[in-house]
């Protein structure tokens, strides 16, 4: 297997001695974008130095900077059922938890997905628990389906990025046709010993089944793939560790590593007590290893959830960090209830309760551009074809020109006087710095009719 247990611990081991000259080492190969071998990345896990650690941080927002410029991507979860057959010890969803359960409807789908276009979104998060009965692949197609055919006056829904247990090679083929975005799984844990005593009694248990999942779905056609940790339930040295491993094994099977990587720290949950996870990591922590995969792994998207407060959202951004979710809801039918104000049973707390208004207002404050932009995955740049964009540096000449028209398109839609001006008032700014003229021209033009009505609008 591609995770070695001792060969991580031996690593960890060893960097303990590193000298300040030795992480200093890393740091400089660390600006030249070409990411770091295993060995830097433990190095860098066992930095002490605080002048070396604010480094360290500098040196991964100009990394952002210099690939993603100041765009962050935005996006919503969408839970579509919480049955379970899993008794994951961490999650508000486990079998043994008694709650009515339920599945939404096409209807009820369509209802939420309204909501949240509503909201202005464009891009969802497809949730939902592991049931072979109550929630198998044809309900998922159908609700997916459900999600792309609801449109809400000027909203609809263009990229749909989803996250469900781990499937065979065929059903991957199906989520494929379905036309699904990016295939997102969490490891939870690659700790083997950890990972087991966490899911008893359950399919999820089954540690190298759940492991070799992105290897079902690239053989299947699906060539972005997003993985992830749940911090808090191993040792989280060990966990960046095996993640970076994770996605070397992708890029030498398949050519492309992870297309994204989320950070979820374990949070409270429906059933269970945090003082039986000895491995929480604090925020100190938490703000290292998001700096160190955007060291380790330079063109990663990295995403934040509202699992985090507003203020650690805010700090991570000039970090690292790429995507966020907004005014989020983690319980099935979850927007309806909370525009009913009906009590519902959630996954997982949310400690970012702003609403998508909120949300961009304050990223245009602090000089990010908001996107909702789906045009990659529309015109085909996935995979290698959207890294090699991304390393070359040519993503700048269609991410950053798609983001600004959809943040006008969003204000225009969905926006108050407030974020309409602060919108206007960015865009004009940011579409003078488009080196190429041609693309800078086809902007303002694009921006113009987008304020005569027409929508869409993409490179």
């Amino acid at each position: 297997m591609f995770i070695d247990h001792n060969y991580i611990e031996e690593l960890l081991e060893k960097a303990k001695s590193a000298t300040k000259e030795d992480v200093q080492r890393v740091l400089n190969k660390a600006k030249e974008r070409k990411g770091l071998s295993n060995e830097e990345v433990s190095i860098l896990l066992q930095i002490t130095d605080k002048e070396q650690t604010k480094e360290m941080f500098n040196i991964a927002g100009e990394i952002k900077r210099s690939i993603y410029g100041n765009r962050v991507v935005v996006f919503a979860p969408l839970y579509v059922s919480d049955y379970c057959v899993n008794n994951c010890k961490y999650c508000g969803y486990k079998k043994e938890n008694e709650f009515p359960r339920r599945r939404l409807t096409r209807k009820e789908i369509q209802e939420e997905v309204k909501l949240l276009e509503k909201m202005g979104h464009k891009r969802l998060a497809f949730e939902a628990g592991e049931d072979p009965v109550n929630c198998d692949m044809d309900y998922i197609l159908d609700a997916i389906d459900a999600v792309y055919s609801t449109e809400n006056e000027n909203g609809v829904i263009r990229r749909i990025n989803v996250n469900i247990a781990a499937t065979t090679v065929e059903n991957y083929k199906k989520l494929k046709e379905a036309k699904i975005g990016t295939y997102i799984l969490f490891q939870e844990t690659y700790h083997k010993p950890t990972y087991e005593e966490q899911h008893p009694k359950s399919i999820k248990g089954n540690y190298e089944y759940h492991l070799t999942a992105f290897d079902r779905a690239m053989e299947a056609g699906i060539d972005d793939v997003g993985g992830g940790v749940l911090f808090g339930l191993a040792e989280a040295k060990f966990e960046v560790m095996a993640l970076m491993m994770h996605n070397a094994h992708l890029e030498k099977e398949h050519g492309v590593g992870f297309h994204t990587i989320s950070v979820p720290r374990l949070k409270k949950a429906e059933g269970m007590d945090l003082d039986m996870f000895p491995h929480i990591i604090d925020d100190e922590m938490f703000k290292k290893i998001v700096t160190i995969i955007r060291l380790a792994v330079p063109y990663v998207g990295i995403i934040l959830s509202t699992r985090e407060t507003a203020e650690i959202r805010k700090e991570l951004l000039q970090h690292g960090v790429s995507q966020i979710s907004a005014g989020s809801c983690t319980g099935v039918g979850g927007y309806k209830e909370q525009e009913m104000m009906v009590k519902k049973v959630d996954q997982f707390i949310v400690s970012d309760e702003r609403t998508p208004l909120d949300i961009l207002k304050e990223l245009i404050d602090d000089g990010h551009v908001p996107s909702y932009c789906t045009a990659c995955y529309r015109k085909g740049r996935t995979g290698d074809r959207f890294m090699s964009l991304a390393k070359s540096g040519q993503i700048q000449n269609v991410c950053h020109p798609n983001a600004l028209m959809t943040l006008m398109e969003f204000a225009l839609d969905y926006g108050d006087d407030e974020i309409y001006n602060k919108a206007e008032t960015m865009i004009k700014k940011e579409v003078e710095k488009i080196q190429r003229e041609d693309i800078r021209n086809l902007v303002k033009d694009n921006l113009e009719k987008l304020k005569q009505g027409e929508r869409d609008l993409y490179i």
